[in-house]
């Protein structure tokens, strides 16, 4: 299962409609609406610093938040919009869902390899080379993978890991609808090089 997952704070915003938003604005803060989960419709406000510092955090829209509001049990939830300003950029409204135990999610779950001293590659001095430290997944909400783990152990120089060599919990599957690269096992440096210094040489010579 998923770790802990992170908090989202808000507050309820009084009224609804533009004038409530624009309100909500000249007190530096960011509107936003919480929809779905068979429950009314939520307005809220972010306070503005927050909020960027959050976006600036990075995978936002695709990061499952426990969001807390004072006055209102804590419910899980996933952006599903942000309207931004068309001039500088910067967000307007935050769009939320709720989420049941059985919807289904985008998410990115962090890779794991395990057995490094167990790996032959790496131990002749080849190097683990990781495409994808992370990978999105098409998940349950209340199925969330903490995380992905490969064991190296028995690997070697050559050697390419792909997702289906990793076993994903039931129910999870990739956004990705092909067997795409995570990692391999690449030779050392020096020999990468020597081999570049010899074939220069071999083409120096036919010349």
């Amino acid at each position: 299962m998923a770790g802990e997952i992170p908090d989202l704070l808000a507050e309820v915003r009084t009224g609804t409609g533009k004038g409530a938003a624009r309100q909500a604005r000249r007190e530096h803060k960011v509107p936003g609406i919480v929809y779905g989960g068979g429950a009314d419709p939520l307005p809220v406000n972010f306070n503005y610093h927050y909020l960027i510092k959050q976006l600036k955090a990075g995978r936002f829209l695709s990061t499952l938040f426990n969001l807390k509001v004072e006055g209102q049990e804590d419910v899980r939830v996933i952006c599903r919009g942000i309207q931004r300003h068309v001039v500088n950029g910067l967000p307007e409204h935050v769009d939320l869902m709720r989420l049941r135990r059985t919807s289904r999610i985008n998410l990115f779950i962090p890779v794991e390899f395990i057995n490094h001293e167990k790996c032959v590659g790496l131990k002749r001095g080849g190097m683990l080379a990781v495409v994808r430290p992370e990978v999105e997944l098409n998940v349950l909400a209340g199925e969330i993978p903490e995380k992905l783990v490969f064991d190296l152990d028995g690997l070697k120089i050559g050697d390419t890991i792909t997702i289906s060599a990793i076993d994903l919990p039931a129910g999870t599957k990739p956004t990705i609808d092909r067997d795409f690269v995570i990692a391999n096992i690449s030779a050392p440096r020096a020999l990468v090089a020597s081999d570049n210094e010899e074939g220069a040489e071999e083409e120096a010579a036919e010349e």
